[in-house]
């Protein structure tokens, strides 16, 4: 089995998500330790296609994907048959949580890239922390605006990285299509309002969004290197708030 992470096709952790599965193989081993079982309950709300709800049951874990999209959970289906293993797919929306599964039966919720898009990221998180058991976890992954305006500069959209910084979702117009985007202080905020007490934040694709892909193509080890790079990274005080997402745990 591969490790947790990585690339099918070269064994390298994968650069986009290699920070995230730092800290959920820390929590997973928290958890696994605390509570004396090695099979966790895991729910991935918005989970898609199960780019880490297959891989955590491959782990032995019990994950439980809610989605909206159909089509996102059929594909998540022949996933996780690919890979030989069951991950149970449920359609619905973050506000349906509650009426889709009982409360206090998850050890672990994800909840990646979901409150950039949800009507109410506050009623989100508030029906997610419903569903965790006493002493569990969220794990949070958001857009951050920071990143945004960084990126619109580099395309050469001036006016737009501008329009960035001052609009209070973080948006650069009408036709950006993230709805809104969270700073760390946001996501700290959100998340002590829904009866969390935040972690520490990390950044994730702090360097990843920058780098041509032809380097990391065309160089052997290049993958490899930026993976360290990011990890190094992740926790700094002032990269840490450029990064594309921003990673932080809420604890029950």
């Amino acid at each position: 089995m591969r490790a947790v992470g990585t690339s099918r096709q070269s064994g390298t952790p994968a650069v986009r998500t290699a920070v995230v599965w730092d800290v959920l193989r820390a929590v997973l081993a928290e958890r696994s330790s605390a509570t004396g079982r090695d099979r966790l309950d895991i729910v991935d709300a918005g989970g898609g296609t199960g780019g880490f709800a297959v891989p955590l049951a491959e782990l032995g874990h019990a994950v439980t994907v809610v989605d909206p999209s159909p089509d996102s959970l059929a594909a998540l289906e022949r996933r996780a048959a690919e890979a030989g293993v069951g991950v149970r797919a449920l359609q619905g929306d973050a506000a349906d949580l509650g009426d889709l599964l009982p409360a206090g039966s998850a050890d672990l919720v994800l909840c990646h890239s979901v409150l950039e898009y949800v009507e109410d990221p506050a009623g989100a998180l508030t029906a997610m922390g419903g569903l965790l058991r006493a002493g569990g976890v969220i794990s949070v992954l958001a857009a951050n605006p920071v990143a945004a305006a960084l990126h619109r500069s580099v395309a050469g959209r001036f006016d737009e990285a501008r329009e960035v910084l001052g609009d209070p979702e973080g948006r650069w117009g009408d036709r950006d299509p993230t709805p809104r985007r969270f700073t760390r202080e946001a996501l700290s905020r959100l998340l002590t309002g829904a009866g969390f007490t935040p972690g520490d934040a990390h950044g994730v694709r702090i360097f990843a969004d920058l780098v041509p892909s032809r380097l990391l193509d065309g160089e052997p080890g290049a993958a490899r290197a930026l993976v360290a790079l990011e990890q190094a990274a992740a926790a700094h005080p002032v990269l840490r708030d450029i990064a594309t997402q921003l990673h932080v745990l809420g604890h029950r």
